[in-house]
């Protein structure tokens, strides 16, 4: 028995190698941005596999073009959007997202590709040099979830090896075995939706209370125009992926509390990737402010008869007063 354990302890090693590498998350690139790909097991859903990559269902079957009632097909591959609501590149920490590099690619071209430093790439990889082994596997960046294995990698200087620790999910497999069972229950899977459902909306219920919408003349800390907090995000988004999208739409108004005194201003808009940036002008004096998209209209009542809302601090920034219908100019 003793002689056996040391094969038992190598078998589980290369068992779990063999996991890891079948795992690992591979980033490409399409018309609306960086993705991975997820191949469907038995069973799964898009409930399921949206918490298992932090994405909201809805958003999830919109992005692949398949009709949330419909379901899935066992080996059906799905693309799952990287925003900034569940992909980070930033700090060390997280499910890694990995490129695979050609023959002596530089570190500095990749990094233009994927919006990264080549010290975070050096960081992330323990690479001392400017360019990349042929076939090698870099860390982009890092999915955040609570349903997949985390590691974190420590701050080293160029050259020494980086530590790696592995700070979440001791169970690592039956995390994700779980998360796949959970979902064979349609009702729970029903309330879970609902609850989404209610949530994205939760800011517009407030509209009930009919409190008027401030106005510049209100409060001089609206006269924000075009240096919104989110400007800068949309000036590196514009770097990526060049402004293509030019449209006057009917708009209505939902209440946040964010955006009076920091300049963050929100909006929802169908068919657009949640962590967009989004300039909004008033065509009536061409104010202009920078919103991130917040989630989609389609599907709730609220929202009929509007092609977008934008935050009340956002309204006022432009200087509208209406608190029903309005027309406002958008690019992205």
């Amino acid at each position: 028995m003793k002689k056996r354990f040391p094969l038992i302890l190598i078998a589980l090693f290369f068992l779990c190698n063999a996991w890891s590498q079948k795992n690992d998350l591979m980033i490409h690139s399409g018309d609306k941005g960086f993705y991975i790909e997820h191949k469907v097991a038995p069973k799964e859903s898009f409930f399921a596999i949206g918490r298992l990559y932090n994405v909201s269902p809805k958003y999830l079957a919109s992005y692949n073009k398949i009709e949330l009632s419909k379901g899935l097909q066992i080996d059906q591959k799905l693309k799952i959007p990287l925003t900034d609501t569940n992909f980070t590149q930033k700090g060390g920490s997280g499910t890694p997202v990995y490129f695979k590099s050609s023959d002596k690619e530089k570190l500095s071209d990749i990094g233009k590709k994927y919006n990264i430093s080549t010290a975070s790439l050096q960081w992330w990889n323990n690479i001392a040099g400017a360019e990349a082994d042929k076939n090698k596997k870099l860390i982009v960046g890092f999915l955040l979830s609570k349903e997949l294995p985390v590691v974190t990698i420590k701050q080293r200087p160029v050259g020494e090896q980086s530590v790696v620790n592995t700070e979440t999910k001791t169970e690592i497999i039956p995390a994700v075995v779980t998360t796949t069972t959970e979902s064979v229950n349609p009702e729970k899977e029903k309330k879970e939706e609902k609850k989404e459902a209610e949530a994205e909306m939760k800011a517009e219920k407030k509209d009930e209370k009919k409190d008027p919408v401030p106005t510049i003349s209100e409060d001089k800390r609206l006269m924000q125009g075009d240096r919104s907090y989110f400007k800068t995000d949309f000036d590196q988004q514009s770097k990526i992926s060049p402004v293509a999208k030019d449209e006057t739409v009917t708009s209505g108004i939902f209440k946040t509390t964010s955006g009076w005194t920091d300049a963050k201003y929100y909006m929802l808009i169908d068919n657009v990737s949640p962590g967009t940036i989004v300039r909004v002008i008033n065509p009536t004096n061409n104010k202009a402010i920078y919103a991130k998209v917040l989630g989609a209209m389609a599907g709730i009542r609220q929202n009929e008869g509007y092609i977008i809302r934008i935050s009340n601090a956002g309204a006022a920034a432009l200087e509208i007063s209406e608190q029903d219908k309005f027309i406002v100019k958008i690019n992205y």
